[in-house]
């Protein structure tokens, strides 16, 4: 099977250089960034708590640390907000911006791939909170799931069975993480100019294990928490599981 269609960049400079400088391109760019960069966690909290979220918990603005104080319910409205953060952009505006129907399999990914990633930057630098936002796992997960489901999925089930394996929410990210670019990898032939989805998943799991530095050098230590035990300092892991205790310091 020839790879080599499927994995080359998008035909002819021309082409691609026309794409990018698209004046719907760059708006649609500029939107999923701005999107991307709503902290809905810090949000959330403020109106109902009247608190800064970056106070409380693990300081961080994510669904996780959101969801420790506002409870189950109202967090998990957090984290699927954060989820929509990547799926809105790569799954409509991408389309909106490139003139093609929603979801069409005979297109390429690179816009989509490229919008995703900005609404991930936007949630990572929120310009709305300086520049100091979450740690990627939520957004990056709804960007993955409009651009390639099964990618996605196969990313899930590694945070699964890493989370029972090791009962660690900061180790099944990271293991999501890496799953994520194998995955987009393997899957990349499937899509016209499939490169984009291959490495844009790989930036992804980069970024994923650069904003968990902290909890890699905790796993190292043997001092990272796990599911059920108490511990006395917060950790900012990240990832989508909505069945930590509250004593368990993740973020997202």
């Amino acid at each position: 099977m020839d790879l080599a269609p499927h994995l080359s960049l998008p035909i002819g400079l021309a082409d691609a250089t026309s794409t990018f400088a698209d004046p719907r391109v760059l708006l649609g760019l500029l939107a999923s960034y701005l999107l991307g960069a709503v902290p809905f966690g810090f949000v959330m909290v403020r109106l109902v708590k009247g608190v800064d979220l970056r106070t409380v918990g693990s300081g961080n603005i994510g669904a996780t640390n959101a969801m420790r104080v506002l409870g189950r319910p109202l967090g998990l409205v957090a984290f699927l907000l954060d989820l929509a953060k990547g799926w809105v952009p790569a799954a409509l505006f991408a389309p909106w911006s490139t003139g093609h129907a929603p979801f069409a399999s005979d297109v390429s990914v690179a816009v989509p791939v490229l919008f995703g990633a900005a609404a991930v930057v936007g949630h990572v630098l929120p310009v709305y909170l300086r520049f100091k936002g979450g740690k990627a796992v939520a957004t990056g997960c709804g960007a993955l799931i409009a651009i390639d489901p099964l990618v996605f999925l196969v990313g899930g089930a590694s945070w699964l069975v890493a989370l029972g394996l090791s009962r660690m929410v900061s180790v099944a990210s990271l293991a999501m993480a890496v799953a994520f670019a194998a995955a987009a990898w393997w899957r990349a032939p499937a899509h016209v100019d499939g490169a984009f989805l291959g490495a844009g998943s790989s930036a992804l799991a980069v970024l994923i294990l650069w904003r968990h530095r902290s909890n890699i050098g905790r796993i190292l230590k043997g001092t990272e928490p796990r599911i059920g035990a108490r511990r006395a300092a917060p950790d900012d892991s990240n990832g989508p599981a909505p069945t930590t205790t509250h004593d368990q310091r993740t973020t997202r």
